[in-house]
């Protein structure tokens, strides 16, 4: 896992100029710059201090880099602190922040084209996130993100696959038919219920609970964390393992990341990569144990044997038919790294 995030960590590298891989000392290490400023960095999330972007995410981000002793600090804002997702990448963008861990489909506020790594089935398993990243497809987005926005972006990683959930199980695209699916009210998640078959009915987060008690909507969806904390076992019957889609989460940093000395830039994005495996390893861990809970209780019925083949099949000739222009070429990107 280690080898992978460090190759993941390298994306940052590729997105600006080649001159920070240079001026390398003897033993390998960067040489340092006399004149190296040092800085105190501004990270801003949206995450409670429980929760892996922040616990194995953020603040592992902050720890390598403090333990690197390059000159660098980073100071976290959780819990929205700095504002909602909107107004923190707008921030970030002018400059008033420094870093922000955000989904893709919230950066889509500020570049439509990163929406896509939330679409339906983009990705088949954080492995295959892992790999684009690596990957030379990825210089697509991260590029086209970087010309469009000045902000660059460090690395991704995977906060869970996200499962269906209804009072009936759901195992193929027919079994949603006349089902109202709640789906957040973002551009790119009513695409992927179009993609996938579903009906999409908008009811806000904090009220997903009631409305699934009082049958405003019969199912959701969302990651095994969010139904551990919205206690859904007790209102839904089914838990189906679709694992229709990544949560991806994105460190992205402003134009300060072209002040930064090149030993600087190289801990940031050593720091980033070190929080990929963080997260990756604590969200695997806390997603086996809550199924292994699920399974050896009767809160409610785990479903496995959904047919993702057919869900992926449905879900990849919608997009191909939909998206256009750079939408199109990072899905495509995407695809094309799939194992």
């Amino acid at each position: 896992m280690a080898t992978r995030s460090r190759k993941v960590a390298l994306v940052a590298f590729a997105a600006v100029p080649a001159l920070m891989l240079a001026a390398c000392a003897p033993g390998g290490e960067a040489a340092p710059t006399p004149d190296e400023q040092e800085f105190t960095l501004t990270l801003a999330h949206s995450y409670n201090d429980t929760q892996p972007q922040a616990a194995c995410g953020a603040q592992v981000i902050a720890d390598e880099v403090a333990a690197a002793d390059v000159g660098l600090t980073i100071e976290i804002y959780g819990q929205s602190q700095l504002g909602g997702d909107a107004d923190r990448i707008a921030s970030v963008v002018s400059g008033d922040i420094d870093m922000d861990i955000q989904g893709a489909s919230a950066l889509g506020a500020v570049y439509e084209p990163i929406s896509v790594m939330d679409a339906a089935f983009a990705f088949d398993d954080a492995d295959h996130l892992a790999a684009f990243m690596a990957s030379d497809e990825s210089e697509v987005l991260v590029k086209g993100f970087a010309d469009a926005t000045g902000v660059q972006v460090l690395g991704a990683w995977s906060a869970g696959g996200r499962l269906f959930t209804a009072n009936s199980p759901i195992r193929e695209p027919a079994d949603l038919e006349g089902l109202r699916m709640r789906f957040p009210g973002s551009p790119q998640f009513l695409l992927n219920a179009r993609a996938l078959g579903a009906q999409a009915t908008e009811v806000a987060y904090e009220e997903l609970y009631l409305a699934l008690q009082q049958g405003l909507v019969d199912g959701q969806e969302n990651p095994i964390t969010n139904l551990v904390a919205l206690n859904l076992p007790e209102v839904q019957d089914y838990v189906s393992l679709s694992y229709h889609q990544l949560n991806t989460n994105l460190v992205v940093m402003s134009s300060k990341w072209n002040e930064l000395s090149e030993r600087q830039q190289k801990a940031l994005s050593d720091a980033v990569g070190a929080a990929v495996d963080s997260v990756t390893a604590c969200v695997a861990e806390s997603e086996e144990a809550t199924l292994e809970e699920w399974r050896s209780g009767d809160a409610w019925q785990v479903v496995e044997d959904v047919d993702r083949e057919a869900f992926s099949k449905k879900a990849e000739e919608f997009f191909l038919s939909e998206y256009a222009g750079e939408k199109l070429e990072v899905y495509k990107a995407i695809r094309a790294t799939a194992g």
